[in-house]
């Protein structure tokens, strides 16, 4: 293989791993059941599996991609619980799934869309801490209890 290929792929392996770090620091600074070395390595893992397909001879780098969404929605799965009646979770699974997106894209070189990604799935992550979002959320509770 090409000095100049392993570079690339390592600045791609690189950056998946920090933007999945950046999205896994929102939910650790906030109490979240993953945090930055979750989403860093799975943001990691599904660029590692993208760039592997993207350079194996005779290898379907859409079966590769569908695999890493499959394994990385298990994964989510073990997240969510169920505790007196209410789901717990959610949030986790979603952005962990999410950020597989975020690895895959960059291993692909979609780099604008891969740090476009991260950006909004940390917006989502953060406007829940947000005094407008708790609010609305305390408004809609009200509305519900009526």
């Amino acid at each position: 293989m090409d000095w100049n290929i392993e570079l690339v792929m390592t600045l791609r392996a690189l950056l998946s791993a920090a933007l999945g770090a950046v999205i896994g620091y929102e939910r650790e600074g906030h109490g979240g059941d993953a945090g930055i070395r979750t989403y860093a390595a799975v943001s990691l893992g599904a660029c590692i599996f993208g760039l592997v397909s993207s350079h194996i001879p005779g290898t379907d780098q859409a079966r590769i991609a569908a695999g890493v969404v499959t394994g990385v929605g298990f994964l989510g799965a073990g997240v969510i619980l169920r505790e007196q009646g209410r789901i717990a979770g959610l949030t986790t699974a979603a952005t962990v799934w999410a950020t597989a997106s975020v690895g895959l894209a960059i291993s692909f070189g979609m780099y604008v869309l891969g740090t476009l990604t991260a950006v909004i799935i940390f917006f989502l992550l953060s406007i829940h801490h947000l005094t407008l979002w708790k609010r609305l959320k305390g408004k809609r509770a009200k509305e519900e209890g009526d």
